[in-house]
């Protein structure tokens, strides 16, 4: 049964009050200043409560997305360590500008608006925000929505699901030349046979900086010319091969292995990786090469291994890629493998025909 009382407000102006009581359940009330708002509640709810899902929506009355982000940092976020840094100050930031809005109102409108405010202004180093940061912020306020609603049970919806997210630009693929390649490896060894060594091995396998400067002589297998990577940037334990030049480089190098760590790359006290900042920028600028990036290696071995006939999957499974779609931008280095491919089908079906 439900009904609607009209009350006196203030300033004269009336409120219509609406009551719910449906037998085993306890009654729910709520007021309104229109009476077609009155309505449209008691037939929302008396529908959610039959269905068992008022408790849910009951739930997201009375919570803050302030407090859910708490329960989400103290909960689950540290089931995800390598994002902890970055989705902490993520989070800090959606509580700050919106950690006061009940659930139920926090809307797909409500996160559009505060989506535009994360874009225009700066960030701590005063720099507006790329599309890209903007759309990280967004993930991680839907992920904690998403586990609101299958965990935690504290609202039905993720408004950040229907949210327009801003075109990122297509990745930059900055790779060396071979005058660059051997320009650089030269000043490289000028500069410190380590920094060579690095330099070597993450043209060789495509290795990122942090999976190369935290191998441990335990990740080598120098025999069967392989590097076990445990902590990976997608959570999978990744096998590279290590062949040629790289590996006879890591051969030598394994014969001056330091004392008290297992580090391959230690820093001078032995307790944390070499940190190769310095050498790496030296090492750029002596060869003369501009707008270039560690990161841009990785590129430059992605991009031998494309124009030497290696397949998309098999460079995905090399760099440790979980889809095709960041190997496909590589894929235009391979036109003349392609059209080798092709002729050499076209030979065989018609021969000189």
């Amino acid at each position: 049964m439900a009904t609607i009382e009209t009350r006196p407000g203030k300033g004269g102006k009336s409120y219509f009050r609406a009551k719910i009581r449906l037998r085993g359940h306890s009654p729910v009330s709520a007021s309104f200043d229109r009476k077609t708002d009155a309505k449209k509640f008691i037939q929302d709810t008396e529908s959610a409560i039959r269905s068992g899902r008022y408790f849910k929506t009951s739930k997201a009355r009375r919570r803050t997305l302030g407090e859910l982000i708490d329960r989400y940092l103290l909960e689950t976020l540290p089931r995800k360590p390598k994002a902890i840094k970055d989705q902490t100050a993520q989070l800090k930031w959606w509580q700050r500008d919106l950690g006061h809005f009940f659930l139920l109102d926090v809307t797909s409108a409500v996160v559009s608006e505060a989506r535009d405010r994360l874009a225009s202004e700066p960030d701590r180093f005063g720099r507006t925000r790329s599309a890209a940061t903007i759309n990280r912020y967004l993930a991680a306020l839907s992920h904690v929505f998403s586990v609101a609603k299958t965990e935690f049970e504290w609202t039905e919806d993720n408004p950040v699901a229907r949210i327009r997210k801003p075109k990122e630009p297509r990745g930059r693929i900055r790779f060396l030349s071979d005058e660059e390649r051997d320009t650089l490896l030269r000043k490289c060894r000028e500069k410190s046979e380590v920094i060579h060594l690095i330099v070597v091995v993450a043209l060789s396998t495509g290795m990122r900086r942090g999976e190369i400067l935290g191998l441990s002589w335990d990740d080598i297998d120098l025999v069967r010319g392989q590097l076990t990577l445990h902590e990976t940037k997608n959570g999978e334990r990744r096998v590279v091969p290590l062949r040629g030049h790289a590996l006879s480089l890591v051969k030598e190098w394994s014969k001056y292995r330091h004392i008290g760590t297992r580090l391959v790359f230690p820093s001078k006290d032995r307790t944390k990786p070499l940190d190769i900042r310095r050498p790496w920028e030296e090492s750029l600028e002596a060869a003369g090469i501009a707008d270039f990036r560690f990161h841009d290696l990785r590129h430059s071995a992605a991009s031998y291994l494309v124009m030497n006939g290696a397949s998309v999957a098999e460079i995905a499974e090399i760099l440790g890629h979980k889809t095709l779609a960041m190997v496909k931008r590589y894929a235009h280095f391979s036109e003349a493998h392609t059209s080798r491919v092709v002729q050499q089908m076209n030979e065989l079906l018609f021969g000189d025909a």
